[in-house]
């Protein structure tokens, strides 16, 4: 494989991270990868290029194998190492942006002490700052802003990061300020709010900034005029045949396979929390394995069908869902005929913490950037069901057999029992990781057993320390392209990893990654759960991967016998 002092380093089991000098050479090298992909010069599938502060992400497509990642990766280093790319040189600068602020943020006061200047004196630094996007991410249409005078470029990010930050929130750290476009978890410092709209997910191109472009903060005296809340439309398909939901459930929204190529915007990758639990029910039903279906969080919708259909309710394991049919029992992991007019109640999840419902055809929901799925950081999709919302169909396949839970599978500590980690009581999750870009998981995190808080979402995990202390962070890092599976150590050493709606730049450092083969275990994580975390390295990591997508084809097997309504 490449050598490592050539600057690729692995991100997971199938992404690979190339160092730079700064970010205008971090988008000059990102430019020459999607060239070559464009022209087919690539010895693999590229699913995605994010680009860093002075890094690119290169995510491949699932199926390469360990052979395949090396290629990619000394074709990485080639590109990297030409001369004819050139050096940072000047950018042209794009267009200036005035962001009117009321500088009243919560972390206001405690910027000016830590850089021993009045509160009136942290306002003046930044309103007299020129800021240039250096680049888009984390968030959509988050811009991440350099040339902060010295003293405000040295505020570090906070040691525990809030679980919501305010839309419109002017915020600096780690050398920049920035603007959180919508609500989302965050840990820079407030200083301030804005009522200016960065991104719009329907009208290109999306984000109000480009890298390049300029942006001065005008203080204002409040109030702002108040941002109107976020309302997705709700879902009214006319089609004879639908899914009408009557009750949603907690947290029940559609996901597939997930949005590919769009992280140099911000937008998440989304998907299923659980890729295998879908993938399942999919193929149970005749549909394709990313087909958009429901994921069901804690507990599930009650819903109408109009229409003879199929459907399969998958969770972590055998019984792992409660589900009715007109309030008659039904097993899960099984083919379910409905005739028209049932109604289905997807309750209590008694295993894990979420399962699908897919039904023949797929589900019918708006598509934005190639998807239907819904993610709860950028806000794209229709967001959690609501009753009354009605779902189309597509045209059904042929529905299978049966779901053979006791086939082999590569997932962790499987033991025949579906994929969700050992069964409760019998000890910890497993969750197997290779080494993160900025440490290992023997730096303290393989050594310890962690128990899952409360702060578990589909943006991240945080793990609390079960029988040992925090994690000692290392120090801050570039802000640095994503993955999910990725184990963040912020500085309070707690530690977060990531879920598909995770941002797509982070500034703590990432000591490890959960394999691709665990991530279904990862999605299955309850708040108390505990877990370890076990080394493996790269070659296995990939053949796992590999081989899972195999595994999970080998458990559905034969067709439905009989043929659908009474």
């Amino acid at each position: 494989m490449t050598d490592p002092h050539a600057g690729v380093v692995p991100f997971g089991d199938r992404a690979l991270l190339v160092r730079t000098t700064d970010v205008r050479a971090a988008h000059a090298l990102a430019r020459r990868f999607e060239d070559d992909v464009a022209a087919r010069r690539v010895p693999g599938a590229v699913d995605d290029v994010v680009v860093g502060f002075a890094s690119v992400l290169v995510v491949l497509g699932q199926a390469e194998d360990a052979d395949r990642m090396a290629a990619c990766a000394d074709w990485m280093a080639d590109a990297a190492a030409d001369p004819g790319l050139g050096g940072p040189g000047e950018r042209p600068h794009g267009r200036t942006h005035v962001l009117p602020v009321v500088f009243d943020g919560a972390d206001l006061a405690d910027v000016a002490a830590t850089i021993g200047r009045p509160v009136d004196r942290v306002v003046d630094l930044l309103a007299a700052a020129v800021l240039e996007v250096a680049f888009v991410g984390f968030a959509p249409g988050f811009p991440y802003l350099t040339g902060l005078p010295d003293e405000l470029a040295a505020v570090p990010r906070r040691s525990t990061p809030r679980t919501a930050v305010p839309a419109g929130s002017v915020a600096v750290a780690g050398g920049f300020a920035s603007v959180y476009p919508r609500s989302t978890p965050g840990g820079w410092q407030l200083l301030g709010r804005t009522g200016e709209e960065l991104f719009d997910p329907v009208v290109p191109p999306h984000s109000r900034v480009a890298p390049g472009d300029r942006v001065r903060f005008t203080p204002v005296p409040g109030p702002l005029p108040r941002r109107p809340a976020p309302t997705a439309r709700p879902l009214l398909v006319s089609d004879p045949a639908v899914l009408e939901v009557l009750e949603p459930g907690i947290a029940t929204t559609v996901q597939d396979g997930g949005r590919v190529g769009c992280g140099r915007l911000g937008v998440p990758a989304a998907g299923a929390a659980d890729p295998l639990a879908r993938t399942l029910a999919n193929l149970l039903v005749g549909n394709r394995a990313d087909a958009p279906a429901l994921e069901c969080t804690a507990s599930g919708p009650t819903f109408r069908v109009s229409g003879d259909t199929w459907m399969a309710v998958v969770g972590a394991a055998p019984g792992a869902v409660e589900v009715t049919v007109d309030g008659r029992q039904v097993a899960d992991g099984s083919v379910v005929p409905l005739s028209d007019g049932q109604s289905v109640r997807v309750g209590r999840i008694v295993q894990g913490l979420r399962a699908y419902v897919a039904l023949a055809g797929g589900l019918d929901a708006p598509v934005l950037f190639g998807s239907a799925s819904s993610d709860t950081l950028a806000g794209l999709g229709p967001g959690p069901l609501r009753t009354g919302d009605r779902l189309g169909r597509g045209g059904a396949g042929r529905a299978r057999g049966r779901l053979d839970w006791s086939a082999a599978s590569p997932v962790s500590d499987d033991g025949g029992r579906g994929h969700g980690g050992r069964d409760p009581g019998e000890g910890p999750r497993i969750l197997r990781v290779v080494p993160g870009p900025h440490g290992s998981p023997g730096d303290g995190l393989a050594a310890a057993t962690w128990t899952v808080g409360a702060e578990a979402d589909r943006i991240g995990v945080r793990l609390d320390a079960a029988d040992g202390p925090p994690l000692r962070a290392g120090p801050p890092q570039d802000s640095t392209p994503m993955m999910t599976g990725a184990v963040q150590v912020p500085p309070d050493g707690r530690p977060i990893v990531l879920l598909p709606d995770h941002a797509t730049v982070g500034g703590y450092p990432v000591v490890a990654c959960v394999v691709t083969a665990d991530l279904p275990v990862l999605g299955q994580l309850v708040p108390g759960d505990r877990v370890d975390f076990v080394e493996v390295d790269a070659p296995e990591a990939a053949g796992l991967r590999v081989e899972a997508r195999r595994a999970a084809g080998a458990r559905v097997s034969g067709w439905y016998p009989t043929r659908v309504g009474p």
